[in-house]
């Protein structure tokens, strides 16, 4: 290995970029934030106004109203990560999108912190913001950090993922217990403390991080250069495109007048969404892209229906937790915030485990492919949902049912998620355009949050069906989803051209011309 001093971007700690673990900790802290709120919501909401022992009051809504605006708060999260994406590839960069996106949350629970409705929407809506800038930009900065080829980089996105999870693990295990000793909104308080320490990480390390995230200006006279707003205009001149977009707005209409302006709303902005992406694979300069773009957004279909089933931690499974479970353990009562950390802590227990298993697999020249794993991942969390049915069928005869449904559950939605969620987060960065990493992020928290709407109106459907016929459904759903994606992932595989293929360790010093022996 050459002698040569590094500089401090491309120093590596336990065989990866010290850039990974500033970024690591800066979404820990985030995913504190998000998390510690996302458990804490449903169950404000549903609060009497007249309040709840040391909790305090809450909203006093019905499950049906609150599980409604859960599902609108965890997609609108998501969805603002396309526009954080577009402004990050055209105007500011990553690197500074993260920053603005971490100051607005710190903002947003600063808000929240105040009783008022007001402040209630106010605060969400900031959040919403933030989130949309800091998270698909943080996420597209890791992939950043990595040679193309480098087998380091899916091992890369789970280490990151285990940030994201011990900041869930935090979340749901300190939130709980203030809330119980202080009341709602000194959750909401603590939310933005905690995202304030991860603002001041990732300014303290910033010099680790000088080589990704930078803002590359357009070049005015390069043809491969084009703005979105050039890609709109050209939809005129494209007449397939422009009719399939004329469909979709006329649906949006119908949508705005038959249900609601907020789902009309959302219909127009996801028009507008995917004429961009029409026009992106048509102006995609070879065959090669235009069917790796494909293949990227098929994938987004497993993504949809993989957190539509997940996202129900945070809503259906909360209400039927507070509700119908018995959480006495040793004569205690836990509160129901906590069980959301079982996902959190799995990960952490698992993630590296799973990680080298499925590169093991690989190097040995077994199917490893992303989409296999993705495929697989939604089949095993489906499985969980086998016991919360066998749950839903224990209460039916006793009344009650026993925490250790739960804890299974959790235990397959958490190994189901580490096969898809991290595995899609490394795919993206593998077979998306340099110029358009960020919006293709977006695009897949996007599809994450649309999953979360999906999630939301399942479990309103609850009230109508029973949990027994929700939890069997998405048992089914998700297992005849991924069992079709394994029938035809050689023709998918295909359309990568080799996009996963020769992957081998790479080290940092490679990027800069130095010669260095695989590992």
């Amino acid at each position: 290995m050459s002698t040569t001093a590094l500089k401090p971007h491309q120093k590596e700690l336990f065989g990866q970029p010290i850039g990974l673990y500033i970024l690591f900790l800066t979404e820990m802290w985030e995913r504190f934030s998000y998390y510690g709120m996302r458990a804490l919501l449903v169950l404000y909401m549903t609060t009497s106004t007249l309040g709840d022992d040391e909790r305090g009051a809450g909203l006093g809504w019905t499950s049906k109203e609150a599980l409604a605006l859960y599902g609108w708060y965890t997609m609108l999260v998501y969805v603002m990560s396309i526009p954080g994406g577009m402004i990050a590839d055209k105007l500011i960069g990553q690197k500074k999108a993260v920053l603005w996106g971490a100051i607005i949350l710190c903002l947003g629970h600063g808000v929240l912190v105040m009783t008022d409705i007001w402040a209630f929407y106010t605060g969400l809506g900031l959040v919403i913001l933030g989130v949309g800038l800091l998270k698909p930009n943080i996420s597209t900065m890791v992939g950043g950090l990595y040679k193309e080829g480098d087998i380091r980089r899916d091992k890369g996105f789970s280490i990151f993922y285990i940030g994201i999870n011990l900041g869930s693990l935090l979340a749901t295990m300190i939130v709980g217990l203030v809330v119980a000793k202080w009341g709602w909104h000194a959750g909401f308080g603590l939310a933005g403390i905690v995202m304030l320490l991860g603002l001041i990480n990732y300014l303290i390390g910033q010099k680790y991080l000088t080589q990704v995230g930078n803002f590359v200006p357009p070049k005015k006279d390069d043809p491969n250069e084009i703005s979105y707003g050039q890609l709109y205009s050209k939809l005129f001149k494209s007449p397939l495109q422009l009719t399939f977009t004329v469909i979709l707005l006329l649906i949006s209409v119908y949508g705005w007048y038959t249900l609601e302006w907020g789902y009309g709303l959302l219909f127009v902005f996801l028009t507008a969404v995917i004429s961009l992406l029409m026009m992106i694979y048509k102006e995609l300069e070879t065959q090669v892209y235009k069917d790796r773009f494909m293949v990227l957004l098929l994938s987004f279909i497993m993504v949809i229906v993989f957190w539509g089933a997940f996202e129900q931690a945070g809503g259906l499974m909360n209400l039927y937790t507070e509700s119908k479970v018995d959480r006495v353990l040793f004569g205690w009562e836990i509160p129901t915030v906590m069980f959301q950390s079982l996902n959190a802590g799995f990960i952490i227990l698992f993630a590296t485990l799973i990680a080298s298993i499925w590169a093991k697999r690989k190097l040995k020249g077994k199917e490893g492919s992303s989409i296999f794993k993705m495929a697989v991942g939604i089949i095993i969390m489906g499985f969980g949902f086998l016991f919360m049915v066998f749950a839903a069928m224990e209460f039916e005869k006793s009344g009650t049912s026993s925490m250790i449904w739960l804890v299974l559950a959790y235990l397959f939605h958490t190994i189901g998620e580490l096969c898809l969620s991290p595995v899609a987060l490394s795919f993206i960065t593998k077979l998306t355009p340099v110029k358009y990493a960020s919006l293709m992020m977006g695009v897949y928290f996007a599809a994450t949050g649309l999953g979360s709407k999906v999630a939301g109106i399942v479990g309103e459907s609850a009230s109508d069906f029973g949990e027994y016929a929700i939890f069997l459904g998405i048992l089914i759903f998700t297992v005849v989803i991924g069992t079709i994606f394994i029938l035809i992932l050689k023709p998918l595989k295909r359309l990568t051209h080799g996009a996963e293929d020769n992957e081998r360790v790479m080290h940092t010093d490679e990027a800069e011309g130095f010669e260095l022996a695989d590992n």
